[in-house]
């Protein structure tokens, strides 16, 4: 009861702060808040006599009284879940049963996913399809065209099986040499399109992270050469993994803070040192995650000018430093729940793409081989938890970069996150055992 009335809490938060929904918030009456006050304030009472009675441990109070403010913080709201009802009331039943079963189906493929990693395949596979029942496929092909192919590219990952011990070098170079061709790419972009946004300054940060890239690639070969001859872990090779690693963190804060600038060093710093931690086929999939997650960042500025909304202007010297004035701030609409069902998605994709819990628990030491070869279980285990959080990183700043599109405030977005969230969870409620290994999740 409690986790149901918190999560309607937050949906009439949302309501409430961040929609147009209900256009004007009425008080409500005096005297029917004063009851509604006793009557909680009765339920209380009745409960804490039943556990006195009972002489239940504390926490059983904070368990069972939990529920009653915040029950009492949702009637308390009568006026606004009245509009709302009338609101959809007034809305054609097709389309809400439509988007009903679509929200419902799109959760259940996210739960099902912690179960049969193949699902995220599913998702994809739909969400390649998703501007084709739209305009958007008339109006913007090319970005339709490559949102599709990088969904239909990252369905390729969950069908594959888990990273284990076999290591295969060779897709690790080409993940390297794929990343410095396409570097490569941006960089004459750049180069070719200078503008006062553009300086020498920040080119000569780009061709040290395209070094980066050359030399992660390097001694990624160079040290699985030396240790398949016995020889060890070379100074060299371990001096520039560390080194890599380090200015990592460093480095995408030197660069501009215009969107594609900063989300273009983002990726490069963090795939030398994801090159680093690679013995297969993982090394590409932070490739195919960032190419989707630009398709999906042009995606939303479509969908921005679909309904109207001018950004062309804008999008070239649009900066995540700018710091938007509230009242620039738009209203929720059905779009923006699409949004951060998409970041969700594609949070649980970026850890089941390439693993599962079972694979975290044990995996493979020669991951870390170019930072160390003597056993040390907490240096490891930083050097893993790395790896895992390299794509929540991608998916978390394309994410931002979208909500900066949008003109949306990072608050209502994460709200409707966390309502997915609680859906969820409510959802793993009922599918609670008391047999089997948590290792099992994600295992199929």
């Amino acid at each position: 009861m409690g986790f149901v009335g918190w999560t309607s809490y937050v949906i009439l938060l949302i309501i409430k702060s961040h929609s147009n929904l209900v256009g004007s918030i009425q008080n409500n009456n005096k005297r029917s808040i004063s009851l509604l006050q006793y009557g909680f304030s009765a339920v209380g009472a009745l409960i804490t006599f039943f556990l006195l009675i009972q002489s239940c441990p504390w926490t059983y109070y904070v368990y069972c009284l939990l529920p009653v403010p915040v029950w009492y913080a949702v009637v308390k709201e009568f006026s606004i879940i009245q509009d709302v009802i009338m609101f959809f009331w007034a809305f054609p039943l097709a389309k809400s049963i439509g988007f009903l079963f679509i929200y419902t189906l799109g959760i259940e493929i996210i739960v099902f996913s912690f179960f049969y990693r193949f699902t995220l395949t599913v998702g994809l596979i739909a969400f390649s399809a998703w501007p084709l029942v739209t305009s958007l496929w008339t109006r913007a092909k090319i970005t339709t065209l490559n949102w599709t192919l990088s969904c239909l590219l990252l369905a390729i990952f969950p069908l594959m099986p888990v990273v284990g011990r076999d290591a295969n070098i060779s897709l690790v170079i080409t993940a390297g040499l794929l990343t410095f061709l396409i570097s490569s790419f941006c960089l004459a972009y750049l180069w070719k399109s200078k503008h006062k946004y553009v300086h020498n300054k920040d080119l000569a940060i780009y061709l040290f992270q395209m070094l980066s890239i050359a030399l992660s690639t390097y001694v990624v070969n160079s040290t699985h050469s030396s240790l398949l001859r016995k020889q060890g872990l070379p100074v060299v090779n371990q001096i520039v993994s560390w080194t890599t690693l380090a200015s990592s963190l460093v480095a995408p804060l030197l660069s501009p803070t215009f969107l594609f600038q900063r989300l273009l060093s983002i990726f490069l710093s963090l795939m030398a040192t994801y090159l680093l931690l690679s013995t297969g086929y993982e090394a590409l999939f932070p490739l195919a995650l960032t190419a989707l997650m630009f398709a999906w960042i042009n995606m939303e500025q479509e969908t921005q000018h679909l309904r109207g909304v001018s950004l062309k202007s804008k999008l070239t010297v649009l900066s995540f430093s700018y710091s938007t004035d509230i009242t620039q701030f738009r209203q929720l609409h059905l779009d923006d729940i699409r949004r951060s069902f998409f970041f969700v998605f594609f949070i649980l994709a970026a850890f089941f793409g390439t693993g599962n819990i079972a694979s975290v628990n044990s995996f493979d030491p020669a991951s870390v081989y170019c930072f160390l070869t003597v056993f040390s279980p907490f240096l490891m285990g930083g050097l893993l938890m790395w790896k895992i959080v390299i794509p929540f990183v991608l998916v978390s700043c394309a994410f931002e970069a979208v909500q900066v599109t949008t003109q949306l405030s990072s608050k209502s977005l994460f709200l409707i996150v966390l309502v997915i969230s609680d859906i969820m969870a409510l959802h793993f409620f009922f599918l609670v055992k008391d047999y089997g290994s948590w290792l099992d999740i994600g295992t199929r």
